[in-house]
Order: structure tokens, then sequence, then C-alpha cells
């Protein structure tokens, strides 16, 4: 879809008028985008730097309901949450997989064993599907042998759902630039245009990437979207100018530790109250690995798209994992990576970060729509409650809700002949789709085999290299695949084999190479790693 010389084909198509024009190429932009291309507008997403770079490839990688908002009188958000939840994991699957959760409770934790039964019932309701059970400390430790079974009271069994965030982004933009939908990575909007009459109709826009050479365009719309997340006051000033007073939104970041699944082996999701604080925090297994987060740490400086865990950030979920899973001994030193992101949520003042509202915002301006808030989990309700409001607000903005797609996706069948696994073909359909069947055209049998102790396969590597629009080596693996993660040195040990397959599929020569390797090796240092 996206191969070589992609950027140069979407810029030379430029000049046309567009009904919308959505900022933002996280989960919510991308949301955006492929429903209003479902509704029949022409819709040019524009993403200042990769697709998912911030927050969307940076979250918990749950598709949940949010358990823990019951507990702050959240019903409606959850009620939405979970029925999203039910539909994305029949609709994504092979991307989207359901996850088996256990809450254990100890002795003196603030929410007793009656209130979380009493509460698990409610979310099961919510859902339309009955899925959690009581267990007593012997079946618990059953289930997950290294938990600490000190004082342990018993648990609940339930099951909510994970995915791979910024492959849920990535084909969910694909499948509207697959339906006629443009957009591009790499270009920054510098400015947002108004006509004679004050109403937004359109921004003007620069090429970031190595080889556009700064070329800027104006391009025009019936109107425009704010979907930047962490960015949206800052990117609402190009059309409004500065805000005066209390800004609406606060900026919190979350931050994950990562260790091998050799030194932290879960099937399942794991969550307790943290021992310090009583906040509910978790360990599961993801990609190959185990994740441990996350915090919520409010941010008063400069937000950038690539934070840095904190130390008090690392020896809060250190502490947790240490207290959970005492038998396992793990200590700084095997801390295998880090990853930090922001969230916009709605300032309500209250003190504790945690229990601030995950409720989205629409703020509509004469053209103008800012979309923030929310979670990863109802990006389709947010999609579609902002094209709503446009529809009533825009004169003209006219389109078919909902058209029908063919959207189907490859029979496992496809891989009969192959020596590919069953598990791993499902896998490979869940995260590309019909693109499957170019990927088997196109590469060599024996490269759909995983790059070292990862869940990742050399031919996903190749395959984002020629036909997924990276533009820089961390795009690649951080993004399209997750070796920064996956990997103890980042992926830093197969750089030479990733050096061939670069060199074969596209135009950068040895200086572009060198000068790629040392900022991703800068970035894993500033951005993925922890100080021991």
């Amino acid at each position: 879809m996206w191969r070589i010389g992609w950027r140069d084909k979407v810029w030379s198509s430029l000049d046309q008028f567009y009904d919308l024009i959505v900022i933002g190429g996280g989960i919510t932009g991308g949301g955006i985008f492929y429903e209003a291309v479902r509704r029949g507008y022409k819709t040019l997403l524009l993403e200042a730097e990769d697709f998912a770079s911030g927050t969307s490839s940076r979250s918990s990688k749950l598709v949940h309901g949010g358990f823990r908002y019951l507990k702050n009188g959240q019903i409606k958000m959850t009620y939405d949450s979970v029925r999203e939840r039910e539909r994305l994991l029949r609709e994504g699957r092979g991307l989207i997989n359901e996850l088996g959760f256990i809450i254990a409770s100890y002795k003196g934790d603030s929410l007793p064993m009656w209130a979380l039964g009493l509460g698990l019932s409610l979310y099961d309701l919510l859902a339309f599907r009955w899925g959690h059970k009581y267990y007593q400390p012997e079946r618990i430790l059953d289930l997950c042998p290294y938990l600490n079974s000190k004082e342990l009271q018993g648990g609940y069994r339930f099951f909510d759902a994970l995915t791979d965030d910024a492959r849920l982004v990535l084909k969910t933009i694909k499948a509207g630039v697959e339906y006629g939908g443009s957009a591009l990575n790499y270009a920054r909007v510098e400015k947002v245009m108004r006509s004679n009459t004050g109403r937004v109709a359109g921004v003007a826009f620069q090429d970031m990437s190595p080889d556009g050479e700064g070329r800027t365009i104006e391009v025009q719309s019936k109107a425009v979207i704010n979907a930047t997340g962490a960015w949206a006051e800052d990117v609402r000033e190009l059309a409004s100018g500065p805000a005066r007073g209390k800004k609406i939104l606060r900026q919190l970041r979350g931050s994950h530790l990562v260790f091998s699944n050799e030194k932290l082996p879960l099937t399942r999701a794991i969550s307790i109250w943290h021992p310090r604080d009583k906040r509910p925090v978790f360990a599961f297994p993801w990609e190959g690995v185990t994740l441990v987060g996350t915090t919520d740490i409010g941010s008063k400086s400069a937000i950038t798209t690539n934070p840095t865990i904190s130390q008090v950030e690392v020896e809060y979920l250190l502490e947790f994992v240490q207290f959970a899973f005492p038998g396992q001994e793990l200590r700084y030193e095997d801390i295998q990576s880090t990853f930090s992101g922001f969230r916009s949520v709605i300032d309500t003042g209250k003190v504790n970060p945690s229990k601030e509202s995950r409720e989205h915002l629409l703020w509509y301006e004469d053209g103008f729509l800012t979309v923030t808030g929310g979670k990863l989990t109802t990006f389709r309700i947010m999609a579609n409650q902002a094209l709503d409001l446009l529809r009533k607000n825009v004169p003209g903005l006219v389109g078919k809700k909902n058209q029908l797609l063919n959207s189907e996706p490859p029979s496992i069948k496809i891989f009969i002949k192959s020596p590919i696994e069953t598990r791993m073909g499902k896998r490979l359909i869940g995260r590309y789709g019909s693109e499957v069947y170019a990927m088997l055209d196109e590469i060599d049998i024996e490269e759909f085999v995983p790059v070292d102790s990862s869940i990742n396969l050399w031919a996903e590597i190749r395959w984002a290299v020629k036909a997924e629009g990276i533009v820089h080596l961390e795009d690649l693996l951080l993004r399209r695949v997750r070796l920064g993660n996956l990997l103890p040195d980042g992926g830093l040990s197969e750089m030479h084999r990733l050096k061939d397959i670069i060199f074969e599929e596209l135009n950068w020569d040895a200086h572009r190479w060198e000068e790629e390797l040392n900022q991703y090796k800068q970035l894993l240092r500033q951005s993925y790693s922890v100080k021991v």
C-alpha cells in the first residue's frame, strides 16, 4: 500500500478540495478518518510524526471496559467500553484477543471481597456476558504459582482483551486509505486557514520527512478535525489563538516496565492493589514478554512525543512486582525495557489523577472540531459522535452513514500449503488482512520465522520496509514491529540483517543508515531504557 514513492504520489494529488481534514494519526484520528471514509466523505489525514507515534503506541495495550471506572461511578463509560470490547473481539480476531484476568485480594485491601464480586457482576451484566468467578487462595495459586501467597484472601477471574495498539492504529488508517482516503505521516500542520466569513477552511502543512525537502502546501476543506490527543489544546491555538484562562485538559504520564517471559512467566493478567497506595496495578503477557503498569503522574512541563520514565515510577512499579511475585526476585537489572506516554483527561481538579474522568470531549468552533480524551477501546464511538456533530453544523457536509465496505479477512486456509502454523497464520491475518496474499507472494517463505526471541517475523520486517510507509528506523522497530521492547537490546544485535533488508527495499545509502541507527540508539537510551 505505502511502497517506495508513495509519499510523492500523495503529495501530487493534494491539489483538491476535501470534505474533512483530520489532524492526528493516533487511534482517535485514525478512527475518525476511517469512519469518515465509510460515510463517503473525501478525507485527508495528517500526522506530524509517524502514525501512532504518540500515546497510541504507548498505551497499556488493553481493550477493556475499565472495571476500575465503576468505582468512580462512570457507569455509562464502562457500558460503552465493554460493548465496544465485544465488537472489537468479533471483528479483530488475530489482532485483538481475549485476555484472562485474575484480581487477587490481600488482607488490608481497600475493597472488600463482596464489593469486588458485586462490581464484577455489574461489569459482566453491562457486557451481556457472564465471565467472572470467585476462587479461594489455593485455586488462585494454581492459576498463578508465582503469586505472593502471604495474606492472600482469594480473588476473582474475569476476562478483558488486549491488542498491539500501534498495529490497530495502522490497520484502521490503512482501511481508510484502501477505500479512498488519503493519509500522510510526517506532515506537520503549521496553520489553520479561515474563509472571509471567519469559518475554518483548511490547513497549511509542511513535509517533515528527510526526502521532502521541507515542501509546503495549503489545502482547503469544509471542516478540520483536531484529534491530536495530549497536544489538542496546542493545535487548537493554531485556529483560535492563544488560550485564555485555565486550560481544560490535564496531561497525565503513564509508564510501564517490560520483563522477559523467562524472568516473569505469566499466562494471564494479574491485578492487585499496590501495597503502597492501593491503586490497581497489573502484569500480563504481551507479544512474548510481560508488561507491568501503569502509573498516573501529573505533568506540568511541556509534553514530548518520547517521554522518559522517572526514577519514582520505576521504583513504584518495581515495588509492586517484588510484592506480587517475591519468588522471582526481580531487580532493576531484570528490566528489559520501558515505555511512557501522555494521555489527556478532562481536568476536574481531583487531587488523585487516577480519579479523573476518562470521558471524551467534543469542542466545536466554526468548522474546527477538537476531539480529545476517551480511551482506545471507544475510538469508534468517539469518531461517530464527532462526525454526527459536524454533519449538523457544517453546511454541505453530506454522506451515507456507515456505508458497507468489503473488508472480509482472508481465510486461514491460505496457509495450508505453507509451513506457517495456524496460530501464526491467524495472527498475520489479524494484523495484515488482505495484504497477507501479497506477503506470501512476494516474500520468501524462509523469512516467516521469528526474529531472535521475539514473536515478530523477519517477513513482517521486510513487508514493513517494503509496503508500510516507514520514514525512520524507529518507525519500523517501535511501531510496525515491536523489537524495541521485545528484545533485550531493542534489536541492535540484528542490525546487520536489518540493514541488508532496508538497502534492498529502500533508497537509503550508508550515510542515511548510520544517521538513522544513531538516532534509534539515542531514542532507546532516552525513552525505552532504565538507568541501573
